[in-house]
């Protein structure tokens, strides 16, 4: 550091300072810089230099951004959310600056553990496997299920909380008409059910299984505009969401992708609710996996022909509430997903039936322009899968799909009918046999532990003794009244 000619107390003093200029905060070396000068106290070049490469850093900071983040270094992606993978921002747009989120982020840093881990834990595992297979789950125990028998991710349906999970205790169709915090919820009890059985491994001194799975989530049309959709985002992202799915329908008309009457917006206003969902995750500082989804395969109205790029299907014809009349097809599909694709991390067409040939035409197309971009699959259980495919298809169909690209494939609505059908199996039995029947389950449960199952012993399963051990931590080893101790599961399991 330099000092002023008459060796002033405030040269000394700088001098001082100098080795510790590297613990300064952002901003302050150009304020000492200016405070220096305004005392006539001349600092050595290499602060000089410092306090510019700051300033250039600020500068750059502010800068908008509305191309790809292909070509910037990871040290200039720090307003956006932050990854373990370099190469997280590659291929990604947004349409919003580094100073939107700074703005928008609050003075108080919020951590989203279980948000950042398994949106790490799915990018790396889409990048690293041939595909990830998961099935949809509802409930906690099934999510706990899925992973013991070695499924990677969940998934999580809107169709499914809709008919049986949702927090109006309702029974309702895909619509879009249970309230918006229920997702979310679900979302929570899921990674609450983790959380136990890791305590519950981890207390037993284990570490067989990775609890964690990264849950999918379905935010659906995001249940309004744009701002319901940040909100939404950011509500998924609370609860432990790693990645989470929009679609381009109109939000007060959605309905499942197989169902009719599907509405879609135009072209750039689901551009925007995706900028909306990935401003969410960047203002929650989590690198949460957003996959846009089309219904235009399958969708024949729609809301506006603002975009220019909705009008080449446009028919002519008007409904009588008001929506244009588009043409569907693999074509339709294709152009909505060649427009998102710059927006998203995976690209899904919604499809009507298990066609490997609309598949590859769908792939083929996307990465013709946008090589090595992810694409997700519903394997729905609206297919008719025997009816559509023979068996020795259908026993290599996920195989196929992984080497076109599609690294996520899903079951949506897996638990749904795992949950009614094995009710149903039991019940009829029940009604007709009694006991004989429960017994026969039991013993089938029984012959699962040799793969894993270990709900058999159910009183273990849900943590009773892990809070056994909270109580005697607490009593300093003397408490009398543990529960496993002279329980039934002690004794005869």
């Amino acid at each position: 550091m330099g000092h002023s000619a008459d060796g002033s107390w405030a040269g000394s003093a700088m001098a001082a300072l100098e080795p510790r200029l590297v613990e300064l905060q952002a901003g302050e070396l150009e304020l000492l810089l200016r405070t220096l000068l305004a005392l006539q106290v001349q600092p050595s070049a290499g602060f000089v230099d410092a306090a510019r490469t700051e300033r250039r850093a600020i500068n750059q900071l502010a800068e908008p951004d509305h191309h790809s983040l292909t070509h910037q270094q990871p040290g200039n992606n720090m307003a956006f959310a932050a990854s373990a993978d370099d190469k997280r921002w590659e291929g990604v747009s947004r349409l919003y600056t580094k100073q939107d989120v700074e703005k928008l982020r609050g003075s108080m840093k919020i951590e989203h553990t279980l948000a950042r881990h398994g949106a790490e834990r799915l990018w790396k595992l889409l990048h690293t496997e041939p595909y990830i297979h998961a099935l949809g789950a509802l409930t906690g125990n099934q999510a706990v299920q899925q992973v013991q028998a070695g499924l990677k991710a969940i998934y999580l349906s809107g169709w499914q909380v809709a008919g049986d999970a949702n927090s109006a205790l309702q029974t309702y169709p895909d619509q879009s008409l249970y309230p918006a915090d229920s997702v979310p919820k679900v979302i929570e009890r899921i990674n609450n059910a983790f959380i136990r059985a890791d305590q519950i491994q981890h207390s037993q001194g284990k570490s067989d299984i990775h609890w964690f799975a990264p849950i999918v989530a379905d935010a659906e049309a995001g249940f309004g505009g744009n701002l319901n959709a940040y909100e939404l985002m950011r509500a998924m992202i609370k609860a432990g969401a790693a990645g989470v799915h929009f679609e381009d329908q109109l939000a007060s008309a959605k309905k499942c992708g197989h169902m009719g009457g599907k509405v879609l917006v135009p072209t750039s206003e689901f551009v925007q609710k995706l900028q909306a969902a990935r401003l969410a995750a960047d203002v929650s500082d989590t690198p949460t996996v957003i996959i846009a989804r089309t219904d235009a395969l399958g969708a024949f109205l729609l809301t506006s022909d603002i975009d220019e790029r909705d009008r080449a299907f446009c028919t002519g014809g008007r409904t009588s509430e008001g929506f244009f009349q588009i043409r569907g097809g693999i074509e339709s599909a294709i152009a909505r997903g060649l427009a998102y694709a710059p927006y998203a991390d995976l690209v899904w067409f919604e499809t009507g039936e298990p066609s490997l040939e609309e598949a590859t035409a769908f792939a083929k197309a996307i990465h013709e322009k946008f090589p090595g971009k992810l694409l997700a699959y519903n394997c729905s259980p609206s297919f008719n899968w025997k009816k559509k495919l023979d068996d020795a298809t259908i026993a290599k169909f996920q195989a196929t799909l992984g080497a076109l690209g599609y690294k996520f494939q899903f079951v949506t609505l897996a638990g749904f009918h795992a949950l009614n059908f094995s009710m149903f199996t039991l019940a009829h039995d029940y009604a007709s046999r009694g006991m004989a029947a429960y017994a026969e389950l039991q013993a089938k449960e029984f012959a699962a532990e040799k793969q894993g199952y270990t709900a058999t012993r159910h009183q273990g399963f849900v943590g009773t003794g892990y809070f056994d051990d909270l109580a005697q931590a607490i009593a300093q080893g003397q408490a009398s009244t543990t529960a496993l101790t002279g329980s039934t599961e002690e004794e005869q399991f």
